[in-house]
């Protein structure tokens, strides 16, 4: 079943900004990952998914529901982080948790405690004192705290640190197991990775690729950065049958696909100093996959 229905979305601002011609649907107890860098069109397509603005052309819709025309009843059904959370900063944490459940018609906050003994959120303080880090940490227990079967997350690990975006991982993992329908927007492949069945890639605009996260995961290269003890080693090594992409001095980086018994056995024959992997950059995994090439 479909909850989410995107089609033929554009919305113009000019100067090739905007979003162009974007398709995508959400089924039922998906986790939707839209994956691009900072300005690609993930927070337009969200907002107008959240019917905040109206698109040039095409469709939008949640559960049948017109966003744009029928946004009050479809905002009822979805938590959602925006990817700049604004708060009435003259509250305190509890105070705005209050609010919004009222405007919700929240009456029991059992998961909104839940949610801030989890992220080992401050309460009590001014909004307007609380790091980046603590306003996400409020951001996401607002938006998760009546329990909606539709959650729309633009970057929601912004400003978090490691561990509270660790935390939040495994917390849309449970949230998956629930049955929750999930749209989550990012420019992190690992965090997407970890928590998505689907990933869209947007760039400039348009859609370039809908994939299942296991075939996006297989485009995927290692690289690992061998240092040896001398040049002669290096010589030597760099006639092996490996991809190398770099020399330097002593180390070698290669790029590793499906080879790593052949990889593992040819460091065996080697005094090996060091070793470590590169991660691969969301640039990386953009170029090796849609090859580089000029969207028309």
């Amino acid at each position: 079943m479909e909850i989410i229905k995107i089609e033929n979305l554009t919305k113009d601002y000019g100067n090739e900004k905007g979003i162009f011609d974007v398709s995508f649907t959400v089924k039922k107890g998906e986790v939707f990952g839209f994956l691009g860098p900072n300005g690609a069109g993930k927070t337009t397509t969200i907002r107008n998914i959240m019917g905040f603005i109206k698109a040039d052309s095409g469709k939008c819709s949640i559960n049948g529901l017109d966003c744009f025309n029928n946004s009050s009843e479809v905002q009822k059904n979805i938590g959602y982080i925006p990817g700049e959370i604004a708060f009435m900063t003259g509250m305190t944490g509890i105070e705005f948790i209050k609010f919004m459940a009222d405007y919700r018609g929240l009456k029991d906050l059992a998961r909104a405690y839940e949610l801030i003994k989890l992220f080992n959120l401050d309460i009590k303080g001014k909004i307007k004192k609380m790091s980046k880090g603590m306003k996400q940490k409020l951001g996401i227990v607002v938006a998760l705290m009546h329990n909606p079967q539709i959650l729309i997350l633009d970057e929601p690990t912004s400003g978090l640190d490691p561990l509270m975006q660790n935390t939040f991982i495994e917390l849309i993992k449970e949230e998956k197991k629930k049955g929750k329908t999930i749209l989550m927007s990012s420019h992190m492949f690992e965090e997407i990775e970890k928590t998505c069945t689907i990933v869209s890639i947007i760039k400039d605009g348009r859609i370039v690729a809908i994939e299942d996260i296991e075939n996006l995961k297989k485009t995927k290269n290692r690289k690992y950065t061998v240092s040896l003890g001398n040049l002669k080693e290096v010589q030597k090594f760099i006639k092996e049958e490996l991809d190398i992409f770099k020399v330097y001095d002593n180390r070698i980086t290669v790029i590793i696909n499906n080879n790593m018994n052949k990889f593992v056995g040819i460091l065996n024959k080697y005094d090996i100093a060091d070793i470590e992997e590169e991660h691969q950059s969301l640039e990386d995994i953009f170029m090796e996959y849609y090859g580089g090439e000029e969207d028309d």
